[in-house]
């Protein structure tokens, strides 16, 4: 099992996980970040880390937010990967716990 960023990370992105991830799984984007299914190693570290509570074990992902577990794995293939604390994107407060930000994500 995996676990999986969802939809309260866009344009967000903290990046307090990073910082706690002994396997370095987590990929960077725009306004997003993903983390590779096949490197998480299923530590649970990286969930009580975020401050906007978008990470979830793969088998409790919301069902309106199951497109990410598919989503994580695309862009983790793609994407650089990060494995220090960087700043949250400067509007990230206003953007916590806005629904439905999909529309939002920059490849």
């Amino acid at each position: 099992m995996t676990f999986v960023v969802t939809d309260n990370c866009v344009k967000c992105k903290y990046t307090d996980c990073v910082e706690v991830c002994p396997v370095d799984c987590f990929y960077e984007g725009p306004n997003f970040l993903a983390i590779h299914p096949d490197e998480c190693i299923d530590c649970a570290l990286c969930e009580p880390e975020c401050p906007a509570a978008a990470i979830y074990a793969e088998d409790e992902v919301p069902e309106d937010m199951q497109e990410y577990i598919e989503l994580n794995a695309e862009l983790a293939e793609v994407w650089p990967n990060i494995s220090e604390k960087k700043d949250p994107l400067p509007d990230a407060e206003e953007w916590d716990g806005v629904a439905d930000k999909l529309q939002y994500l920059e490849r």
